[in-house]
């Protein structure tokens, strides 16, 4: 009898009758105290007591608890009916307290939230939706009663669905994650739905629910398996763009979708330009390619009908080629005075001046060659002495990013308004070729963990991050030990940090980098089934619910990191898909710096820091123990990394030099025979050709670090390459017309020198005045480093000029006047008795290209086959051109072998987020108002298209706009820390603080009053007065369980306030698609500045804002990637400006010779179109260091081309094409000595450097540059200048027939005297005898008479 009823009482308790389901009962009633079941809540796990009976009728302050906590029961004070006191109506309304403050931001969402939980607790028929299903003995103040632990709550699909669909969206605005993420417990925001969604609320073991609730969602009509009597619960759920009853304004489009507007779809990227459905750019190409074809075809045909007419009719008036009376060679039309017009005048004027004048100045300087080389090194010392005070840019910002862009205007006022964007520190650690194992966990089923997620690699790392972590060292600008609590990020305490403080993000920090928390284990009971649950089930849980401040298994474990924040598992794991995060390949583990300004003390701290943390992970890296295969980087990794190649290539750099140098000093000796071969060598002449370009290379650096520009890397590395090449030519010009020449009779050495001068000083002057015009007008460029290059480009080499003019003068008299006495170069001492033969010295190369290139290449039919290839080059080029890659990945900047490139790989291989980007407002608009939150918010009562909404409109369609995840709202949030919902903003009602702010960890009944009233209409907004009043409190408001809403961390910092409270700035920060190269970063910037524009445009129609106000977007990496967006007209601007100068100073120096300027830039403009052309063909990418190529470029294409120009437009000869084969012969051949064979064997060495950018942009650019600068003056332009070159200067012909009919007149005279003289010798035999005495010393021969005619400058 006594085990019957023992049995009748444990199935009474357990399981109570069916019989009980019927409407009017309760099951339960009033609190009996703490669920012994439930350990570490954080909440009173309060349950109540069992207690089947009726609904109590409700009247006074059990009636307004009952309709303040759930009105939607109330039916009136004297005809509601409860099954809940008002303890368990104070209870609830602190549960439902925590959850409004997170969905808040939806009111029918949280109405329908709270709609459930008081339909479990107190409605009127609870016995008929609830069925207890275990019961304990609780003792509570000495007296015990039965309570119930579990219950099963049955409810309708439709309601449950709805109330799910109702708040699925609705947005955590600090994280821009969904809020429904952190009420799913495993499976996120992705997987969650309406089961899974109740089945987390019913969990005890989330540290929220008192009791465990199972919930039955039962489909309409379905009856089948229901307890006798249970009708499950099928009221009517909100839907998210309702108003509440209660009042409240249907959600904002960012937490219901219903809501939202209908959008048009974004406007697609403009696609490919199209043609009669081909490439457009192909199709003009072609075109243009049949155009020229045609004319120049047309030009052919109609040149050889007009030679054709102009030959029979000359034939016809008996002129053209014959012999005149005495039965000489007439090759040259006889002009008359009146045909010389006033152009041609002006050119020999020009030419004959200039040419007198060098003469001068070269005998001068020939003259006292001491002196001249003590002034010039005085001069070159006084330059030189400024770089004493040299400052050469590293930083990438100053280097690449024009202090009045856009992008650096944006970030100075970021970085002036804000902190700086902190300086990351990080590993990305794999394990490849680990096995993974399948873990079959309790509460979340089977998983699969990949190789990186095992304990024994948690542990490790947790080590390695240990070890950083207590990094210390000797600090000179603190004058005591450092460590990284001294420059750490702490978003949590920043003013005064330990180092647990520190924002350290990593895997371990979901276990708070406890050891004994990963160790931690513990068997748990779920459904029946009892298993042991550990650190995997804890990782699952947090990966998927990060914002948890407790798991659902009963190791009860935060998920916070040990410095209060939470960490996002895309910052913890990488490399996963569709949020399966325990199948992660790669975990990172990141440290975040504060970023100070360079001159701040703390700066050289954080630098310290992150070497030591190099050196760290260098060694761990190195340790044969080491399970990890990881890449790494520093902050100042990218720098140091520059800077390094750059020393390690200075050896390559010094070998090019010194081949040029054995080249130079080779190729301009004579070397007429093995005896005089240290006699008639150059390499003196050749080493003062180098320190020539040196001390102009210095004396330039000198100057404009005088004056304060400072230099860089780039200057190092290109100008001296540049001046080389350009000093190069005009030695090796001046040189060889030296050794080309014979000394006249009675002329001295100095005097030869000038005259030699007088001819190739015009030449070089052209060349020189032109680049440097070119560059002084480069340095009108935006760009920093193009500015900087163009300034010490142009000085470098007009410095070299005025030096060559100078110096290397009167190094030149010196090294002749060293031959003239048969002396050797390095012995001076030592002398041969070999004589130097007094001839001219042609050399090998001038009779080569005389006597085989010239014809060949200007032959009839070659010269159609070279114009008709160098055009289709050109229009080939063009199409390629339009094709060029804009931008420059960072990698390239690092060298061979860099831990850099590894990182980068991993970078792109396993991040799943991009870079954040912060939406930044200036001073103009009123937040305070309400239109103006409105205008900025995105929670209910928000303007459809305001700032925050427009983001989350963009994050609709990432594969347009970049951007992945939307805006947080300090806003937002601050409406919600308001909301009289929440615990969050209350005020002390006693003590000395009365009406201050009380944080929500201080206990209910020191804080009684709310901050706020709750608004008759649902939609919450402060006053100006208490917008201001309380916006401190928030923004210092530690985020905890209780009010996850605080402002601290999120915001402190992320709005600024001037003195009078006005707010002058805000950030709102949202993240971008992972971007991996620069094209994607620069099309990021693009569309986020379209899109802030968007914003501010909108902004600006609220009433009171500023008409200067401005919403702009800014994320670290912008002040790199601007420049790609204007590079391109900003690329033509500057080498337009380069081609300006090519122009009109050759067509100044020429006398007005239009013709051959045209020529000239047409040939400088092919080069240029043609190299970028071969970029596109070789993968080299346009950017400010192509850029700079390009404009050096321009300046080498002048010494291909403009002194064969001039060579041509003053040679006499009858026809182009002779003239053109004299050019080739005589110029071409210093040309191709002086600038191609002269850049290629140091470019060559280039090939060997470790940089990458050195081997792209310098080596394969350079060769490029050189190859076409060859091709185009030696091939191309000498056939152009035989078709449309100038013809014969009048002016000089006039001048040359002048004097032969002088020489004629003085010969006859000559001849005639002497023909008295022989009359007259028979009369006197003495007389005859003194004639014949003076007969051999004025022997008037007529060869000797023609000798004296000057010589005709061949240039």
């Amino acid at each position: 009898m006594f085990r019957t009823a023992a049995l009748i009482t444990f199935l009474t308790c357990v399981v109570p009758s069916e019989a009980q389901h019927q409407p009017g009962y309760c099951v339960f009633y009033e609190e009996c105290g703490r669920n012994p079941s439930v350990g570490g809540s954080l909440l009173p796990p309060t349950v109540p007591c069992l207690d089947y009976s009726r609904a109590r009728a409700l009247s006074g302050e059990h009636y307004k608890k009952l309709k303040q906590v759930c009105p939607i029961l109330d039916r009136g004070e004297n005809n509601t009916y409860a099954c809940c006191s008002i303890k368990q109506l104070t209870s609830l309304d602190l549960s439902l307290g925590l959850s409004k403050a997170v969905l808040v931001r939806c009111p029918s969402c949280a109405e329908n939230f709270a709609h459930l939980h008081c339909i479990n607790t107190c409605s009127p028929d609870q016995s008929q939706t609830v069925k207890v299903t275990k019961v304990l003995n609780v003792t509570s103040q000495g007296v015990t009663r039965e309570a119930v632990v579990a219950y099963q709550a049955f409810l309708s699909t439709t309601f449950a669905d709805g109330a799910f669909q109702s708040c699925k969206n609705v947005r955590i605005p600090a994280t821009g994650g969904f809020a429904i993420a952190t009420m799913c417990g495993r499976y996120g925001a992705k997987l969650c739905n309406a089961q899974r969604w109740y089945d987390f609320q019913g969990d005890s073991s989330n540290g929220l629910a008192p009791l465990d609730i199972d919930f039955q969602l039962i489909k309409e009509g379905q009856t089948e398996g229901l307890p006798a009597g249970v009708i499950p619960y099928s009221g009517r759920a909100l839907r998210c763009n309702e108003t509440t009853p209660s009042g409240g304004q249907l959600c904002s489009c960012q937490d219901c979708q219903e809501s939202c507007p209908k959008m048009p779809p974004p406007a697609l990227p403009p696609g490919p330009f199209l043609l009669f459905g081909m490439d457009g750019f192909l199709v003009i190409s072609i075109i243009l390619f049949c155009l020229l074809m045609f004319a120049f075809l047309f030009y052919l045909i109609v040149s050889c009908l007009v030679r054709s007419f102009s030959k029979k009719r000359d034939e016809k008036r008996g002129k053209g080629k014959g012999t005149d009376q005495n039965r000489n060679d007439v090759t040259q039309q006889v002009i008359d005075p009146s045909e010389v017009t006033c152009a041609e005048r002006n050119s020999m004027a020009a030419q004959a001046f200039l040419s007198k004048e060098f003469s001068h100045w070269g005998t001068l300087m020939a003259t006292y060659p001491l002196t001249v080389l003590l002034l010039s090194a005085v001069v070159v010392a006084v330059f030189t002495a400024g770089l004493k005070s040299i400052e050469l840019t590293t930083d990438p910002v100053e280097l690449w990013s024009a202090p009045d862009s856009r992008a650096r205007q944006e970030k100075d006022f970021h970085d002036t308004h804000f902190d700086p964007f902190f300086r990351t520190n990080q590993l990305i650690l794999t394990a490849p070729g680990r096995k993974g194992h399948i873990y079959d966990s309790l509460l979340f089923g089977v998983q699969n963990f990949s190789g990186i997620v095992s304990k024994d690699l948690i542990m490790e790392l947790l080590m390695l991050q240990t070890e950083i972590q207590n990094i210390e060292f000797w600090s000179e600008d603190l004058n005591r030990t450092a460590s990284l609590k001294d420059v750490c990020f702490a978003p949590l305490n920043p003013s005064n940090p330990s180092l647990v403080d520190c924002a350290v993000n990593s895997l371990p920090q979901y276990f708070q980098n406890s050891v004994d928390n990963i160790n931690a284990k513990v068997n748990m009971t779920e459904l029946g089934v009892t298993k042991e649950v550990d650190w995997r089930d804890h990782l699952i849980y947090c990966l998927n619910s990060p914002l948890s401040f407790q798991d659902i298994t009963d190791l009860r474990m935060s998920c916070m990191a040990d410095y209060g924040a939470p960490v996002f598992s895309f910052l913890a794991v990488g490399g996963y898909t569709d949020d399966d995060y325990t199948n992660a390949e790669a975990l990172i583990m990141t440290f975040s710096l504060n970023n100070y300004a360079r001159d701040n003390p703390k700066y050289r701290v954080a630098m310290q820091w992150e070497t030591e943390f190099l050196k760290i992970v260098q060694a761990y890296q190195k340790n044969p123990a080491t399970n990890f295969t990881f890449a790494y980087m520093a902050e100042r990794s990218l720098e140091d990394e520059i800077n390094r190649t750059t020393a390690e290539d200075i050896p390559i750099f010094m070998i090019s030099y010194a081949v040029i140098f054995v080249y130079i000093s080779v190729a301009l000796g004579e070397y007429s025979s093995w005896k005089r071969i240290l006699v008639d060598s150059k390499f003196l002449v050749g080493l003062g050709g180098i320190l020539v370009v040196g001390c102009s290379v210095l004396a330039s650096m000198g100057f404009y670090s005088w004056i304060g520009i400072p230099s860089s890397l780039v200057i190092l590395q290109v100008v001296p390459f540049l001046v080389l090449a350009v000093g190069a030519d005009n030695i090796f010009i001046f040189v060889l017309e030296y050794q080309r020449d014979v000394r006249r009779p009675q002329e001295k050495r100095e005097q030869q020198i000038g005259r030699i001068l007088g001819n190739v000083a015009p030449s070089m002057l052209l060349c020189s005045l032109s680049e440097s015009v070119c560059f002084f007008l480069g340095a009108l460029s935006t760009m920093p480093a193009v500015k900087t290059f163009a300034l010490y480009a142009a000085l470098a080499v007009l410095m070299d000029f005025i030096l060559q003019m100078t110096a290397f003068v009167a190094l030149l008299s010196l090294d002749t006047r060293r031959q003239d006495n048969n002396r050797c170069e390095l012995l001076c001492c030592v002398s041969v008795s070999t004589e130097r033969p007094h001839k001219a010295n042609e050399g090998f190369l001038l009779p080569l290209m005389r006597k085989y290139y010239a014809p060949v290449l200007l032959q009839g039919y070659t010269r159609i086959i070279v114009m008709v290839v160098f055009m289709f080059m050109f229009c080939g080029s063009l199409f390629l051109m339009f094709n060029v890659t804009v931008g420059l990945d960072q990698e390239l900047a690092m060298p061979q072998g860099s831990y850099m490139l590894d990182y980068f790989q991993y970078l792109y291989k396993y991040f799943e987020v991009g870079v954040p980007v912060y939406f930044v407002t200036k001073k103009g608009f009123n937040f305070t108002t309400v239109e103006g939150m409105n205008a900025v918010c995105s929670s209910v009562g928000c303007d459809q298209f305001s700032l925050t909404q427009k983001i989350q409109y963009a994050t609709n369609h990432p594969e347009l706009s970049y951007i992945a995840i939307p805006a947080n709202s300090w806003v937002d949030d601050f409406i919600d820390w308001l909301n009289p919902g929440s615990r969050c903003c209350r005020l002390y009602a006693l003590g000395p603080n009365a009406g201050k702010f009380c944080p929500a960890s201080e206990p209910p009944l020191v804080c009684l009053s709310k901050c706020m009233k709750i608004p008759t209409d649902g939609v919450l907004r402060p006053e100006v007065e208490e917008f201001n009043r309380f916006l401190p409190d928030f923004l210092g408001n530690r985020p905890d369980l209780q009010c996850p809403k605080g402002g601290l961390g999120a915001y402190d910092k992320a709005v600024v306030r001037d003195k009078s409270g006005e707010i002058i700035a805000t950030r709102f920060m949202a993240y971008h698609v992972p971007l991996t190269n620069s094209q994607e970063f620069t099309a990021a910037l693009l569309r986020t500045r379209e899109l802030a524009h968007n914003i501010t445009m909108g902004m600006r129609k609220i009433p009171g804002t500023s008409p200067d106000f401005e919403v702009f977007p800014y994320t670290v990496t912008n002040v790199f990637y601007e420049q790609y967006l204007t590079i391109v007209p900003e690329g033509l601007f500057n080498i337009g400006l380069c081609l300006l100068p090519t122009f009109v100073v050759c067509c100044l120096l020429l006398g007005l010779d239009l013709r051959s300027g045209l020529l000239n830039l047409t040939t400088i403009i092919m080069i240029t179109v043609d190299t970028v052309g071969v970029m596109t063909l070789w993968g080299i990418h346009y950017n400010a260091v192509a850029l700079i190529n390009l404009v050096t470029a321009v300046g080498i294409s002048v010494e291909f081309v403009s002194h064969m120009t001039r060579s041509f437009a003053l040679s006499t000869k009858p026809t182009r094409v002779e003239r053109a084969m004299e050019a080739t012969a005589n110029m071409g051949s210093a040309v191709f000595a002086g600038v191609a064979m002269t850049n290629l064997p140091g470019i060559l060495v280039l090939a060997f450097a470790k940089a990458q950018l050195i081997q792209i942009f310098f080596f394969r650019l350079n060769l490029v540059i050189t190859l076409l600068g060859m091709a185009h003056g030696l091939v191309f332009l000498p056939v152009l200048l035989s078709y449309f070159g100038p013809g014969v200067n009048k002016a000089v012909l006039l001048q040359l027939q002048q004097e032969k009919a002088k020489a004629k007149q003085e010969l006859e005279l000559r001849n005639s005297m002497r023909q008295m003289y022989d009359n007259m010798s028979y009369e006197n035999n003495e007389m005859k005898q003194d004639w014949d005495s003076k007969a051999p010393t004025e022997d008037p021969r007529p060869a000797q008479e023609a000798e004296p005619q000057e010589r005709i400058d061949r240039f």
